[in-house]
């Protein structure tokens, strides 16, 4: 089946524009509401959202659709999306539902889903939203005596501050610990901070003070330059950039030098060797997951799995081998022993628990192993499908032959914004930057 609304994350637009409109998130919340109601049982559903200026929108036209198909919404304001994830489980709602467009800007958003265990949908049960909103919906509107109500959840984000702060080992603080935190104006700019002050640590906050507008705005994991010079700025030892929704986070070590989401994972998957606590003699990263990443955990006896780029598909090869530590390079981590779906402030309690642990500094504790030159690029485009053109095609076998088996090439269409990413690694950095701006021309020209 073709999928109309549904990306590989949920929904996601430019707000006010198809497919993002009022009307057709309306129509999500009557689908979805009709999927998940179970009979004579009052149906929940608990709203999530971040700090944009279209959140009021979708959020009003999605309690409309749910309570017209009986359905009970809990409202909970602004709060990241794995905070949504751990309480549609622990409130024992039917669906929780994330109003978000992740790191995009404002003028963007986006709907997420999550099943009653925390998970996000699969392609299966979107299709089935999707073939009711397509088909008719006036069939599933509830008697005017079973209409939904709605009501907002003032202490959502008490409740998920507590379910972090249980996530730091109990014996650990972060007293004397300066710490940077980038909220990017979005979701977590209240929860983030008052988790790392109430473990100990002393917080400089940035990105904490949304207009509706500046979300993401030069600020948080997609712009981290502003969290990394307060760094040098403060003499801090460690920052943190959330990006709008924190489920994602890119770190710095007390020179301002960025730890991606590669370091991450080689630091969480040491730490919890050395505990036993690792599951599956590995962790999942995906294609782009750096070389040395991989290598470095051969060093420890312990195996890189590689899925597709996305949260999702991390997810789903964690299940399938029992893995509880996988994650992307760009600093999605995923940690299923303490959350279903990536979160950006848990992934960087674990870090800071290694650094109090071993009384490092971060330079020395999440620096492990020298990553292989690797060079990546957008290419943005308007029309057509640039990567089903004949000379794209050539271009691109033509540079892999280039490399000749020293350096790999990713060409990937992204699945939240009209965007080609390339992507070339290798031993020879010169090399790989002439084949990645080669491609780029090629797809620059089919797209003009």
């Amino acid at each position: 089946m073709t999928r109309k609304f549904f990306g590989t994350d949920g929904i996601r637009g430019q707000a006010n524009t198809h497919p993002m409109t009022a009307e057709i998130a309306m129509k999500v919340g009557m689908a979805a509401g009709r999927i998940f109601r179970r009979g004579e049982h009052r149906g929940r559903v608990v709203i999530g959202k971040d700090t944009r200026l279209s959140g009021y929108m979708v959020e009003n036209a999605m309690v409309a659709g749910f309570t017209a198909v009986g359905m009970d919404v809990f409202q909970f304001g602004p709060l990241p999306t794995p905070a949504v994830a751990m309480l549609t489980r622990s409130l024992r709602a039917d669906l929780g539902v994330m109003i978000s467009a992740s790191h995009n800007a404002y003028t963007d958003n986006g709907i997420k889903l999550f099943g009653p265990d925390g998970n996000k949908l699969s392609d299966a049960r979107e299709e089935q939203i999707e073939a009711l909103m397509l088909n008719g919906l006036e069939a599933g509107l509830a008697a005017a005596s079973k209409i939904g109500r709605a009501k907002r959840i003032d202490d959502a984000q008490a409740r998920y501050i507590e379910l972090v702060k249980g996530t730091f080992p109990r014996h650990l603080r972060l007293d004397g610990l300066r710490v940077v935190i980038d909220c990017a104006n979005g979701a977590a700019y209240k929860v983030a901070p008052a988790v790392l002050w109430e473990l100990g640590a002393e917080i400089i906050p940035l990105g904490v003070e949304p207009d509706g507008f500046n979300i993401n705005l030069e600020c948080g994991s997609t712009a981290p330059e502003a969290m990394c010079a307060k760094v040098r700025e403060v003499r801090a030892d460690f920052g943190l950039a959330l990006d709008g929704d924190a489920d994602r986070v890119v770190l710095a070590d007390e020179h301002g030098r960025i730890i991606d989401g590669d370091q991450v994972l080689a630091l969480i998957a040491s730490c919890w060797k050395k505990t036993e606590t690792l599951r599956g003699g590995g962790v999942v990263g995906t294609v782009m997951s750096n070389v040395g990443l991989e290598r470095y955990l051969g060093s420890l006896d312990l195996k890189l799995v590689r899925a597709s780029v996305g949260d999702r598909y991390v997810i789903e090869e964690m299940k399938k081998g029992g893995y509880n530590v996988g994650g992307e390079q760009s600093g999605h981590i995923v940690l299923n022993d303490f959350c279903t779906t990536g979160d950006g402030l848990i992934a960087g309690l674990q870090v800071l628990a290694a650094i109090a642990r071993e009384g490092k500094p971060a330079s020395a504790a999440c620096h492990l192993f020298e990553p292989l030159p690797q060079v990546l690029k957008n290419v943005r485009f308007k029309h057509g499908a640039p990567l089903e053109n004949a000379k794209v095609k050539k271009t691109i076998e033509d540079c892999r032959t280039k490399l000749d088996g020293k350096g790999r090439i990713l060409v990937r269409k992204s699945g939240t914004e009209p965007l080609i990413r390339i992507m070339a690694e290798g031993e020879d950095e010169k090399a790989i930057n002439t084949v990645v701006g080669v491609i780029a021309e090629a797809i620059a020209e089919a797209t003009a």
